[in-house]
C-alpha cells in the first residue's frame, strides 16, 4: 500500500466523491452508509482506532486547508459514508491539542484543534481521550482539547478539566438507547497527573472500571461501552494484560446482566483480533486510523502502522422488560491511511474501484479473525 499512489488514484477519487457527498448528511442510513437498518428500537454503533497526527499529517491538513488553518475533512472523507451511516460513531483521539500554531508530532504531540471539527463533520459523535499521550501538555493540553471538542459538538470521555467532569458519565443517544461511553489508559508515558488533579486522566483499574460501568447503568444507561488504551505496540496478538482484563471485565454481571456490553481497544498501532469473551464482543485493537509514517520496535518503517479497522455492531433492545440489550450483528471494515495521498481509505470500496490492495485487506482480515470470531458471527462488511 505504502508508496503506491498510482494504484490507488482511481479508487481515491471515487472514495472522496462518495465521502464528500455525505459529509453534510450526518446520520443518513442505507446503501450510502452501507449499514442495514437496525431492528425497531435498535441501533448501529461504529468505532474506529487511534487518531495520531504526526507532523506529516498536520502538514497535509494545512495543505488541504489551502493556507487557511487546517482541514481534516478531506483526509477522512473516504470513511464518512460508513461513519455517518451509523446511529452512533465513536473515535479515539490519542493526542491533545496545541494553541496558536504550536503543533508538534512525535514524540510529544500537540495537534491542531481543527481536527475536532473534522471528526464531527465526518459523522463522529464522540471520542475516547484517555491515552498515553493525554498529558503531553499537562492540564492545559486537556483543557484545549476538550474545549475544542465541545465547540465542535463532539462528546468525549477519559480526561477531564474538573473533578465534577471526571465524575460525570458521558451518555450518548443512539436510536432509543442511552449509551454510556467510558475510557481508560494503561499509562501516561511517565507524565504525572497535574498538581491537585488526580482525576485528570482515567487509568486502567479493573475494580474502578466495573464500578463505573455499574454506576452508569444505575444512572440510566441501557448500553455500556468501554474504550481501553492497552496492549503491546506492534504485536498482532493481544497480550496477557489484554486477555486477563477482558476476561474479568466481561465476566462482571449484575442481576444476571453483563455490566459491560462492548470493549473497544486502541494503542498497539496495528489491527488486532476481535473476540467474543463471556458472550461480550471485545476488540483488542483497531489500529491507527490516522498516523504518519510509522516505525516499529526494530526501527523499520512498518506499513501495518497505517492499517486499521472500523468495528460496526448492531444492537437490539431487550426481548422482554428488564432484559439486556444485545449485539445481533458484528462487522468490521478494513481501512488504511495512504501516506502519499494523505487519505483514509475504506479498503473494500477502494478495491471495488480498482485498487490492487487485496493483500493488505486480507492480512487485516486474517488478524481480526485469528481468535475464532468468525465462528461467533463476525463478518467483514461488504
Amino acid at each position: 500500500m505504502i508508496g503506491r499512489r498510482q494504484q490507488v488514484a482511481l479508487a481515491l477519487t471515487a472514495v472522496l466523491a462518495a465521502g464528500a457527498a455525505c459529509q453534510n448528511q450526518h446520520r443518513e442510513t442505507g446503501a450510502q452508509g452501507r449499514s442495514a437498518p437496525a431492528a425497531p428500537g435498535g441501533f448501529t454503533l461504529v468505532a474506529s482506532g487511534d487518531v495520531l497526527p504526526h507532523t506529516s499529517v498536520i502538514e497535509r491538513a494545512a495543505y488541504d486547508a489551502g493556507g487557511n488553518g487546517h482541514d481534516f475533512r478531506p483526509m477522512l472523507a473516504g470513511v464518512a459514508p460508513v461513519v455517518s451511516g451509523a446511529d452512533l460513531a465513536l473515535c479515539h483521539m490519542e493526542t491533545v491539542y496545541g494553541a496558536d500554531g504550536d503543533y508538534t508530532g512525535y514524540p510529544v504531540f500537540k495537534s491542531p484543534p481543527q481536527i475536532a471539527a473534522g471528526l464531527a463533520a465526518t459523522g463522529y459523535d464522540g471520542c475516547s481521550t484517555a491515552s498515553n499521550h493525554a498529558l503531553d501538555d499537562g492540564a492545559a493540553g486537556i483543557q484545549r482539547t476538550l474545549d475544542a471538542m465541545d465547540q465542535a459538538g463532539l462528546r468525549h470521555s477519559g480526561t477531564a478539566r474538573s473533578e465534577a467532569e471526571a465524575r460525570t458519565v458521558t451518555i450518548l443517544r443512539a436510536g432509543s438507547a442511552k449509551v454510556a461511553h467510558l475510557s481508560y489508559t494503561f499509562s501516561t508515558n511517565g507524565n504525572p497527573m497535574p498538581p491537585g488533579q488526580p482525576w485528570a486522566v482515567n487509568l486502567i483499574d479493573a475494580d474502578r472500571m466495573i464500578a463505573d460501568a455499574r454506576a452508569a447503568r444505575r444512572g440510566g444507561a441501557d448500553v455500556v461501552v468501554l474504550s481501553v488504551h492497552w496492549g503491546t505496540e506492534w504485536q498482532d496478538e493481544p497480550d496477557r494484560l489484554q486477555l486477563g482484563l477482558a476476561q474479568r471485565l466481561t465476566a462482571s454481571a449484575t442481576d444476571g446482566h453483563p455490566d459491560i456490553d462492548l470493549i473497544l481497544g486502541t494503542h498497539a498501532h496495528v489491527p488486532q483480533a476481535y473476540e467474543k469473551v463471556n458472550g461480550t464482543w471485545v476488540v483488542y485493537g483497531m489500529g491507527d486510523q490516522i498516523a504518519g509514517e510509522m516505525y516499529n520496535g526494530d526501527g523499520a518503517q512498518d506499513p501495518r502502522g497505517n492499517e486499521s479497522t472500523l468495528g460496526r455492531f448492531t444492537f437490539a433492545p431487550p426481548a422482554r422488560p428488564g432484559g439486556a440489550w444485545r449485539v445481533t450483528k458484528a462487522e468490521f471494515v478494513p481501512q488504511v491511511y495512504d501516506l502519499d495521498a494523505g487519505r483514509v481509505l475504506d479498503l473494500n470500496h477502494a478495491i471495488a474501484q480498482g485498487a490492487e490492495l487485496e493483500a493488505v485487506r486480507n492480512r487485516i482480515r486474517d488478524v481480526v479473525l485469528s481468535r475464532g470470531a468468525a465462528q461467533d458471527g463476525l463478518v467483514m462488511a461488504e
